[in-house]
């Protein structure tokens, strides 16, 4: 017999039917009997079944019964009702009582037997698929995705926890690559509004008018390339969230205007005087001190204490380091698995090393580099050879600033002949890693080495 088939039990209290019946499924599933609903409840109780195939008449208890009895198991199966008395009443109640499907025995053909059999596990499958999905996603955006048992974070999540059934703004610090975005998600899958859309701003980069076009849509002919109606994130997010990222670089006609969204929850397009409403939950984030940016001016003090109600403060990785073992081990997992390697522990002389990096790109670059070694790594283990140059070294991989550069009479050529120097040293001569170091294309890279005569570096 093939290993692997689906079980089918069969419960009808006539042996020539369940003999039969057997004869005929055998050789595509794994086949048990039972004669009354006692029996067969045992049988359920004791292993999982695929597929229970029950007769409507039974001694002491019907088919419906036994349904609604197999469909309450932890595991249940599914449920295929036999019956020579078909009517469209015992249809409607068999369904009501958890049957997936229904066929009279004085017309019933083996082979359509089998087939609606088939369609019943392949719905089945189905169903345990989608169940599967949403709690991957669960524990994608859950509380248990934001990695670490240090104090400070058993406190971020806590706080989580608390404030994401509210509809409380929430203001998310800390520096780039603390996991501001992740707290945003997170907050917003365990909130009430987790079936309707999370919907993402980023503020950086943007100009001003740009970001109120995006924030709030515009209307046809609003400005030049206006050329149709554009609806905003926020009506986008109608019901749901937005995650208004970098909110410290809004100018200040956009920060009254978001002023006026978080007092009054209305807005208008931009080239338009029609006041529409949005049920929206803000969730904002920034790496910049907003205490500071309201002390110079730069930061409406109002729209501080409006984003302000509840403020999670994520700290630098290097202020949490006893968290990187469990982070590393963690992406440790995700990386092997997305590049298709067996890798599943780091060596001590390479924790030792991760432990002593100062992690400037704090979470983002700690992942970044895990995945570098295990894209490296020769074995099931990660060593220190594996790891990063600048974190063997103890260096940080972020681009020396200009402010950094040794002073004197160094001009602009020198400069960026300076920075081109160290980004190769660093990349040991790798000139794509260095383009990427350098924030250039290999193209630019190539014409800069010609520029300044290092085309042998």
């Amino acid at each position: 017999m093939p290993m692997n088939q689906p079980t089918v039990l069969i419960v009808d209290d006539e042996k020539p039917t369940r003999d039969g019946l057997r004869a005929a499924l055998e050789d595509r599933y794994d086949v048990y009997v039972a004669e009354d609903a006692a029996t067969a409840m045992n049988l359920l109780e004791q292993e999982h079944f695929a597929v229970l195939l029950t007769d409507l008449r039974l001694p002491k208890e019907d088919g419906l019964k036994l349904i609604a009895r197999a469909k309450s198991l932890p595991k249940p199966p599914v449920c295929i009702l036999m019956t020579a008395y078909g009517s469209e009443d015992v249809a409607v109640e068999a369904m009501k009582r958890g049957a997936d499907d229904y066929i009279a025995k004085g017309k019933m053909q083996i082979d359509e037997l089998e087939l609606r059999i088939a369609r019943a596990l392949k719905g089945q499958k189905l169903e345990e698929e989608n169940q599967n999905l949403h709690q991957r996603l669960e524990r994608k955006f859950g509380v248990e995705h934001l990695i670490g048992e240090s104090a400070v974070m058993q406190e971020i999540q806590e706080t989580i926890q608390t404030v994401a059934p509210s509809r409380a703004t929430v203001l998310i610090t800390g520096e780039s690559g603390t996991g501001k975005e992740v707290v945003a998600k997170t907050i917003h899958q365990l909130s009430p509004r987790a079936k309707a859309p999370l919907i993402t701003v980023h503020a950086a980069g943007l100009p001003p008018t740009l970001l109120e076009s995006e924030l709030f849509g515009h209307e046809k002919g609003a400005f030049t390339g206006a050329h149709e109606r554009r609806i905003g994130r926020i009506e986008q997010a109608q019901g749901g969230s937005l995650f208004f990222d970098e909110v410290g670089e809004v100018d200040a006609t956009v920060q009254v205007k978001l002023l006026r969204f978080l007092g009054e929850r209305t807005f208008e397009r931009v080239g338009s005087s029609k006041t529409l409403m949005s049920d929206v939950r803000l969730i904002a984030a920034t790496n910049k001190n907003l205490v500071t940016l309201v002390q110079s001016g730069a930061f409406r003090e109002d729209l501080f204490f409006r984003l302000k109600v509840v403020e999670i403060h994520l700290p630098p990785l290097r202020e949490r380091a006893s968290d990187i073992p469990l982070l590393a081990q963690h992406f440790l997992r995700d990386s092997a698995a997305e590049n298709g390697k067996d890798v599943s522990a780091i060596a001590p002389e390479a924790l030792e090393l991760l432990l002593a990096y100062k992690w400037p790109g704090n979470v983002r670059e700690l992942r970044t580099a895990i995945e570098h070694a295990v894209v490296f790594a020769r074995g099931k283990t990660v060593t220190a050879r594996d790891l990063p140059q600048n974190i063997r070294l103890g260096k940080s991989s972020l681009p020396t600033p200009v402010s950094k550069m040794p002073t004197g009479d160094l001009n602009v050529h020198e400069v960026e002949k300076e920075l081109v120097v160290r980004a190769l040293k660093e990349c040991d001569g790798n000139r794509s890693a260095a383009a990427k170091k350098l924030g250039v294309s290999r193209r630019t890279l190539h014409r800069k080495l010609h520029e300044f005569h290092l085309e042998g570096f």
